[in-house]
Order: C-alpha cells, then sequence, then structure tokens
C-alpha cells in the first residue's frame, strides 16, 4: 500500500457507480474517498489533496470548484467527471444545475481540469456547450455480468427505477406516464422502486391502480430480486445521461421500453423498443410488444459487450496514470 500511487475521490453524494469507481481504483492506488458537504470542509480538502497526487472530482458542482481552485494552488492534477444533470440546462422542466449562477463556476471547473470525463457522449454534447475543448473524454460505466445475471423464469411485470421526490424527479423520470400505462394494463404488473418522499408516495399509492405497487428504497440485490423477475424495464425519462439502473436491468434480461432521450440509445441500441416521451398509450402498445418479445437475451448481450466492467476499469486507470505526467 505504502508504494501505490493516492488519489483523492471528491463527490457531493455517495452512489453506487461512485463505490464501484473507488473499488476498481483501489486495485492500482491508495484511494482516499471525501465527501464534500459544503464550505465547512475546505480545510479538510486541502489537507486531504496535500497528500495525493491526483484528485477526481465526481460531478462538476460546488465540489469539483473548490477542488480544482485548491488544486491550482497546491499544483495538483485534477480529474472531473460530468455525471449528466450537473451539466445539463433544462429549464421547460426546472432540471439540471447549469439553469442559473452555477454556470460560471461549472465552466471553471471544466476549463482548468488536467483531464474531463463525460458518462456517455450525450453528456460530452453537454459539456461542450459550455467549455471549447477537444479532449474531453467519453468514460461509460461499466458492469459485472456475474452480479446481475438472468434467474428463473420472467413473470408478467414490468419495473422502473425512480424517486417520488417533488415535480421535477416525477417529470424527468417520465413516472407520471409510468403510472397512467399501469392504468391502461390492468393485468400486468407494474412496480416502481425507489427513495420516495413519504408524503408524496403516500398520495400515489392512494390513486395508483391494484397493479401498480410502490416499493420505497430497498437494498440492492433486492432490486437485483425485481429485475430478474420482471420481463420489462421501462426508462421513460425526459433526460438520462446514461442510464446504470437500465444496463443493469438488461443484464437480468429484462426487454427495455425506453424513450430515446439524452444517452438512453448508447446504452439501449436496438435491443429494445422505443416510445415518445409522455405518451402512456403508445408505451404500453410497446410493453405488450415486449412482454411477448424474445430479446432479453439481446439486451444482455449488449451491455456485456459494450460496457463491461474491466474497461471501465483499464481506462480510468489509464486516465489517472495519464494525469500524473
Amino acid at each position: 500500500m505504502a508504494n501505490k500511487r493516492r488519489i483523492l475521490v471528491i463527490y457531493p453524494f455517495s452512489s453506487s457507480y461512485i463505490q464501484r469507481d473507488m473499488e476498481i481504483l483501489k486495485e492500482e492506488f491508495q484511494v482516499m474517498p471525501f465527501q464534500y458537504k459544503g464550505k465547512k470542509d475546505i480545510f479538510r480538502m486541502l489537507r486531504s489533496i496535500l497528500k495525493t497526487d491526483v484528485n477526481i472530482s465526481w460531478f462538476t458542482l460546488g465540489n469539483a470548484t473548490m477542488a480544482l481552485h485548491l488544486s491550482g494552488i497546491l499544483r495538483k492534477k485534477t480529474i472531473v467527471i460530468a455525471g449528466g444533470w450537473d451539466v445539463v440546462s433544462m429549464p421547460e422542466i426546472g432540471y439540471g444545475a447549469m439553469r442559473g449562477k452555477r454556470i460560471k463556476k461549472t465552466r471553471y471547473a471544466l476549463k482548468k481540469a488536467n483531464k474531463v470525463i463525460a458518462v456517455s457522449e450525450s453528456t460530452k454534447e453537454w459539456v461542450l456547450k459550455w467549455v471549447d475543448r477537444d479532449d474531453v473524454i467519453t468514460l461509460y460505466h461499466g458492469f459485472d455480468p456475474q452480479t446481475f445475471l438472468p434467474k428463473g423464469e420472467k413473470e408478467k411485470m414490468v419495473v422502473t427505477v425512480g424517486k417520488l421526490e417533488n415535480e421535477v424527479t416525477i417529470a424527468i423520470k417520465g413516472l407520471d406516464t409510468f403510472l397512467k400505462t399501469a392504468k391502461l394494463l390492468p393485468d400486468v404488473k407494474f412496480v416502481m422502486i425507489g427513495r420516495h418522499d413519504p408524503k408524496l408516495a403516500k398520495e400515489w399509492r392512494a390513486k395508483a391502480p391494484p397493479n401498480l405497487e410502490i416499493l420505497d428504497f430497498i437494498p440492492y440485490d433486492k432490486i437485483r430480486g425485481y429485475y430478474q423477475m420482471a420481463k420489462v424495464y421501462t426508462q421513460l425519462s425526459y433526460q438520462e445521461s446514461f442510464g446504470c439502473a437500465l444496463a443493469e436491468a438488461m443484464l437480468c434480461e429484462c426487454v427495455p421500453v425506453v424513450t430515446r432521450r439524452g444517452g438512453i440509445p448508447e446504452v439501449v441500441g436496438d435491443a429494445g423498443f422505443y416510445v415518445k416521451y409522455g405518451d402512456a398509450k403508445a408505451t404500453a402498445e410497446k410493453i405488450k410488444e415486449a412482454l411477448n418479445s424474445d430479446i432479453g437475451g439481446d439486451a444482455r448481450k449488449r451491455i456485456m459487450t459494450l460496457f463491461p466492467l474491466n474497461e471501465r476499469k483499464k481506462r480510468l486507470t489509464k486516465i489517472v496514470y495519464d494525469c500524473m505526467k
């Protein structure tokens, strides 16, 4: 451990994909995790940057701006990962961090970072709206096909993951369309999983049809169990930078029914069914087609081929080493 180069991974909140990155980086580097919650963490961040060779900021939010500023003073190398929401501006639905005062700070982070990574080509396009640089790297998420794998017979079930938090989260994930579609297919079981606002979840359960189950957050392995049971996974989003839950469900041979928004087509390709955002009737028709299809194996094969975890590990490790030069 003493001989390993040291890297600092800075993030505003914890998530499965950030934890996954830290795990794969630990095989090559001494990784120091750092959750930045605000200005009270500045001096702790300063001390941490001093001890490391490179720092990686997940998302171009306040954590990245502060890390880039301190790293410039200390002459430390930096990597910024644009995750989606942080570089998006969609005022028509009140979505994206780039709708207000953050633009100047985000541009600073994207311009000053030694390396900029985008999680999809769609996200890269957003990055290039704010900064003019020709070295932005698209690096997709990676997934372990042995962690997410099919098991047993599929049920006549449709699953989605998305939280009932406010009007914006409902709109961005197309959850209202999911609800309307469930009403149109009373003989099909629908399951919505997420970290829901208790009051909003109660309101939705009261108006949900009998075939729609709204589950609060459940452990990762139990979510996988639903992917393994469900024949169809929907991603009815207005915008999606990539779609990690979508990819995990596809590995479990769920047939995707999705919108052609953001990075979703990059994940699904021709291994699923596409619908127009907000069109419950069309979504219901495509779900019926998906339930009768046999392309779940194609969906799994696509994720295994294009988004292997080892490929992300190899490329992310190389980016870190290149940054150290």
